[in-house]
Order: C-alpha cells, then structure tokens, then sequence
C-alpha cells in the first residue's frame, strides 16, 4: 500500500515559538512515522516581505535546527529549504497561470496582512498561495498539517489542482490534498490577547513563549499571562467566553496528555495561581531541552549543511519526477 504523502514548512523570519512547535511542527514528528513526509523552510515565501539577508540565511539553519531538535528525523523525513529546488518556482509560475484573479482576490490573509496599503505591498505577497499550492502539487502531497488560518489556502490548493486536472483532460494527476488540523491546538494566541495569534512580530517579548526560552524567562511570561478576574470555571462553556484563559487550556493541553476537561476538572474554583504555576513546570520540562537542542545544533553549521544538501538531493529526485510530467501535460518541449 502506498503511504500518504505528507509536506508542511515553516518560515524562517526570526525565533520560533510556542505556536510554530504545538502548531506545526509536534505534529511534523509524530506523521513523519506513517507518512512519506517533506518538510521545508520555506524562504521562498519569507521575502515576500524584505528579509535582512543575513538574519534570514540564519534563521534558515534554526528552522532546520528546530525540526531536528523537536524530534524529525532526517533520515525518515526529507528536511530541506524550498529555494534550493527550483522546481518550487518553476510549478508555481505554470500554477500563477491556472489560478484566477478573482480567487487570490478572495484571500482574507492578503487583505490583513496589507490592510489599507494593498496598492504597495509585493506582488509575491499576492501571489503566495500559488507558491503555497506548488510547494505541495510539487510532491502530489495528499495531506498537509496546517493551522486554521492557513485552511483557506489550502482550499484554494484544490482548487488550482482540480482546474489543472480538467483544462489539461488529466483526471486525478494532482490529488486534491486534505488538511490535517489539530483542531485543540491549531491556532496558539497571544498571552497578552487571546484573540490575537502569537507571532514572533509581536513588540512585547510576553506576549509568546520562545523556544530557546529558559526556565526563568517563561516562568516569568506565564506569571505575566493575561487570564480572567476569576476563578477557574467549572465548565467549558464558560472558558469559551474567556479566550486568555481558553488559550492557557490549550497551550496546557497541548504540552501534556491531558485534555482541557481534565484541567478544568482538576483546577474549578481554584484561583489562577496554581493553575499558572503548574503550566510553568510543564512548558519547562517539555520545551528548555528542545531550546537547549536548539542551540547545540547551531553550533556545528557543517553538520546542518548536510542535513541540507541529503534532504535537498532528496527533494530535487522526487519533485524532477512530477515536473516533467507536468511539462509534458502542458506542451513543453523537452530536451
């Protein structure tokens, strides 16, 4: 039986947090046993904002660092970064020629993310779910870990997938990929705003949990944390008109076995101080050694540079292969 095919990136524009690792990339490890699985730093997609170029070759090899450290293994997985194939590029201009005008206009992360100034944004940040759809149509990926944000783009995947199918008369060459959402955990908010997802562009340092945090930076983060002038509810009813301490739940959850009912069980009418304390040991004991891996990784730059180039040898074997049957599909000659 073949396996699923399984791809998800992450950018690398400054220090990984919370959100990237319960989001993302603890579902990277897990899926990686099952699955034919790639996944990317995706460059590519970071310059549709202006990257320093230093800090971005830098945060390339973090990225890297932080998958091996959270528990992908390169020799299960293909670790790689997106610009060093080109395949990625050359897919997603054929797919900028499928995809229509009024579907990218319907995309509501361009709308926030350029808000009043969309006449002076980058094209490429326009034009980054074309990107996105490649980066996945590239590998035939039949599944893709995604945060709910990201759905929307995802479906727009299909979409480019299904025209592609029926202008070229080539029934089910590019499978319609499905999302894999950890519907608990999907999206990490801010622990300074729970309706605000906590990103790495946010000034305040506490409103994320880093990860090359140590023990005593989030200890002081969580004691920090924005919760409710009350006691634990009983109910989730209740937590859901409480998105700051919704939030804590998730993240609670989301670095232990247990399920939100149980911590609400567990700590009803106690008051927030327990509950922040114990959240503390448990972000410590589970993220501290991934940051310290983190940073133990970085120092040995030769030893990601292979990583890289195994991953990226990898990457170009297979995506060469669907390439050039999409170039014959679509009529180009072919030496």
């Amino acid at each position: 039986m073949n396996k699923n095919v399984v791809l998800s990136g992450v950018q690398p524009t400054g220090d990984l947090h919370l959100g990237n690792y319960l989001g993302a990339i603890k579902n990277f490890a897990v899926m990686q046993n099952e699955n034919d699985s790639l996944f990317c730093v995706v460059d590519l997609h970071a310059i549709t904002v202006f990257q320093d170029p230093k800090e971005l070759r830098n945060n390339t090899y973090e990225v890297i660092a932080a998958y091996l450290a959270c528990g992908i293994n390169h020799q299960k997985s293909t670790i790689f970064n997106q610009s060093q194939v080109s395949g990625h590029a050359e897919l997603a201009w054929i797919l900028n020629c499928i995809c229509r005008m009024g579907w990218l206009n319907r995309m509501t992360q361009f709308k926030e993310k350029s808000g009043k100034n969309s006449e002076n944004v980058s094209s490429g940040l326009f034009t980054y779910p074309t990107l996105m759809a490649a980066d996945i149509l590239l590998y035939k990926a039949t599944h893709v870990p995604v945060g709910s944000d990201q759905k929307q783009h995802l479906e727009l995947t299909r979409d480019i997938a299904q025209k592609f199918n029926n202008d070229y008369n080539s029934p089910n060459f590019f499978p319609l990929p499905e999302p894999f959402i950890e519907k608990e955990i999907s999206r990490v908010m801010s622990l300074r705003d729970g309706n605000s997802k906590m990103s790495k562009s946010d000034v305040s340092e506490y409103s994320r949990i880093n990860l090359k945090d140590d023990a005593d930076t989030i200890l002081k983060k969580i004691k920090k944390s924005k919760t409710a002038d009350t006691n634990m509810p009983a109910s989730m009813e209740e937590i859901n008109l409480m998105p700051e301490v919704n939030n804590l739940l998730n993240i609670f959850s989301g670095v232990t076995d247990k399920t939100k009912n149980e911590l609400i069980m567990y700590y009803e009418g106690q008051n927030f101080s327990n509950f922040k304390k114990d959240l503390s040991d448990a972000l410590i004991e589970k993220i501290t050694p991934i940051g310290n891996e983190i940073k133990k990784l970085m120092s040995d730059r030769d030893n990601l540079n292979q990583i890289m180039a195994e991953g990226v040898a990898k990457a170009r074997i297979k995506s060469e292969i669907v390439l050039n049957e999409i170039y014959d599909i679509v009529g180009f000659v072919k030496q």
